[in-house]
């Protein structure tokens, strides 16, 4: 009878045992899960990589175009500056003319 139990109860420990341990299936399946979780985390590093280098050429550009502006603007002060002694001479030479 003891032996009888014995067996019984080593049966159940080893079913036991063998019911809490991780199936094959379930190891493949946590696998492929890792997998996609580096797959998509590769992406996501590519795509922001991609994202910075479209910054960094949209700030070069900008800065670009603000010294673009700058000069542009340095252009118009002085053809203003230019225009405005011209304007002096005009009236200047106008004003001679009057007198005579």
């Amino acid at each position: 009878m003891r032996k009888i139990l014995l067996g019984i109860s080593m049966v159940l420990v080893l079913a036991l045992s063998m019911w809490g341990c991780a199936t094959t299936g379930d190891i493949e399946k946590a696998q492929a899960q890792d997998k996609v979780i580096d797959a998509k985390a590769d992406q996501a590093i590519q795509e922001a990589q991609a994202a910075k280098a479209a910054a960094n050429e949209a700030s070069m550009k900008a800065d670009a175009a603000a010294a673009r502006a700058e000069e542009a603007v340095k252009k118009a002060e002085e053809r203003e500056r230019i225009a405005e002694e011209k304007e002096k001479q005009a009236d200047a030479l106008f004003q001679k003319s009057m007198k005579k």
